[in-house]
């Protein structure tokens, strides 16, 4: 249907941009690069508030307790592996949603959703007499923020050239797993739990933590405003949801399904693991309001979080360089250096006695021997945010470099053939990456799990259990990328290959 004058200025006057060519360099020298650029800021400031709301809990749930709550570690670790449940869950709708309502429209949507679960964690945390079935309600309203990537993702991806796609999914993604990194840093500052660096001190009023949630309250309002004003809409990523589900039939979908659990899967779930897993490991506190002794998680949890986010970007810089398979099965390599690194660093350690217990020299001792390993157990459980950060920047740039691929397979070069095979691959690349994203996030639920399940007996032997089944996950992981992707074919099966193609 042609469009007169008049409905073509509404439809911009509402956000929307008919003509998009990004692989046209001509086209994206004078107009999309600049579009492309204001957008990608907004969806990235969005994105990072989704990040932050949907791991809010994983710091709070350590915070609970002081503020006159009565769980369980069991308790705690389920409520912070409920918001990755429903976040992974929820990825496929917010990816579908982008081509049917556009990106700018969505991500109002989207970050309008967030006043649920800030606004009632505000509420409810003051209360101690609320039960804690309300808490696992709100905890699954936290995952709304988790399906913000897929949609900001996908959105992103219509915007950039083939050969910038690596770079503008890593800078976008980068940009919202820093959330994590950042609520982990400063939601124990903003409650008054602790200071930072010197320049702030705890507080001597007691922990609040419905500040947090009413600041990313305001935030959220912030982000409404600004993808009305600043984002766009673009008619080209218009698509059925019929369209987009057809990647479900693409034995690609699954097989980088598989390797995100192994990447993204791991950097949420050790995310939302880490505070608690410094908590009953290495900190002792006797009863709330009394000092406790050891390491306090406030002054760490964030960092693994923040080189996962970092590194990120240089994951899909070294894809867009070497090929992200090889970047990918290095990750994973890494992943499974790092698995075993934290294992030994376990055997090192002695197991804390419960928190009640009264401080004693013996206890004292424990402690003290723990804080000793502490920096090892630290510096392996970074290596291992690092592999899982460049491993979803090369995972991600593999995604669309895929449906490119076969998209180019299918037709010649020049022909109008082509350039509908390359926007079917877009519109397919975009899709399959909330299925990606959503199976790969539930690794961040399985992951809190694994840890909390057996606390009660022995947390520190269902630790090393855990990770010895993670590092034989990485095993796997990343002969499945070889075999996939990177093992020459016998010469028969040749052209069917992804090797030696940039992936």
């Amino acid at each position: 249907m042609t469009l007169t004058q008049p409905a073509r200025e509404r439809r911009a006057r509402r956000g929307w941009i008919d003509e998009w060519h990004p692989e046209d360099e001509r086209f994206w020298a004078e107009t999309g690069a600049k579009v492309a650029r204001r957008n990608l800021v907004w969806s990235i400031f969005a994105e990072h508030l989704g990040f932050s709301v949907w791991l809010i809990w994983s710091v709070s749930s350590a915070f609970l307790l002081a503020q006159g709550f009565s769980f369980s570690p069991q308790q705690l670790f389920f409520l912070v592996a409920i918001p990755n449940l429903v976040g992974s869950l929820i990825r496929v709708p917010y990816t579908l949603a982008v081509p049917r309502f556009g990106g700018r429209s969505w991500t109002m949507v989207s970050a309008s959703l967030l006043l649920i679960p800030t606004l009632s964690f505000a509420w409810f945390v003051t209360r101690p007499e609320t039960p804690y079935w309300v808490f696992c309600v709100i905890a699954a309203t936290a995952g709304f923020g988790g399906g913000n990537f897929a949609s900001s993702m996908a959105n992103i991806n219509f915007f950039y050239p083939a050969r910038l796609k690596g770079a503008a999914l890593g800078l976008n993604a980068a940009g919202g797993n820093l959330g994590v990194a950042i609520i982990q840093l400063l939601l124990p500052v903003v409650v008054g739990g602790a200071g930072i660096f010197g320049l702030v001190t705890a507080s001597e009023g007691g922990i609040h933590l419905e500040r947090a949630a009413l600041v990313y309250a305001v935030l959220a309002v912030v982000a409404v405003v600004a993808a009305a004003r600043f984002m766009d809409n673009l008619s080209t990523a218009r698509s059925s949801v019929r369209e987009q589900l057809g990647v479900v039939r693409n034995r690609q979908t699954w097989v980088m399904a598989f390797l995100y659990i192994g990447t993204f899967g791991s950097f949420i779930g050790y995310s939302a693991a880490m505070p608690l897993l410094i908590r009953l490991n290495f900190w002792h506190q006797p009863a709330p309001g009394v000092p406790g002794t050891g390491i306090n998680f406030a002054y760490y949890a964030f960092l693994g979080a923040l080189i996962g986010s970092v590194t990120r970007p240089l994951g899909g810089h070294l894809a867009d360089r070497f090929g992200g398979a090889r970047v990918t099965l290095a990750a994973f390599g890494g992943l499974l250096a790092g698995s075993l690194g934290v294992v030994w660093t376990l055997t090192l350690l002695e197991p804390l006695p419960p928190a009640a217990a009264p401080t004693t020299p013996t206890v004292e001792a424990v402690v003290d021997s723990n804080a000793d390993i502490f920096p090892l157990f630290l510096g392996m459980f970074l290596l291992i945010f690092l592999c899982t950060g460049i491993g979803n920047g090369s995972t991600y740039k593999m995604i669309p470099a895929i449906f490119r691929t076969d998209a180019e397979r299918a037709t010649e070069p020049g022909t109008p053939e082509r350039e509908a095979a390359l926007l079917a691959g877009t519109k397919g690349s975009s899709a399959a990456v909330g299925i990606i994203g959503a199976v790969g996030a539930i690794g961040g639920f399985l992951i809190p799990i694994t840890f909390g399940s057996p606390w009660v007996t022995d947390p520190l032997a269902a630790t090393r259990t855990a990770f010895v089944v993670f590092a034989a996950f990485y095993v796997v992981c990343a002969t499945v990328t070889y075999v996939v992707y990177l093992r020459k074919p016998h010469p028969a099966k040749a052209a069917m290959s992804y090797a030696g193609m940039g992936i």
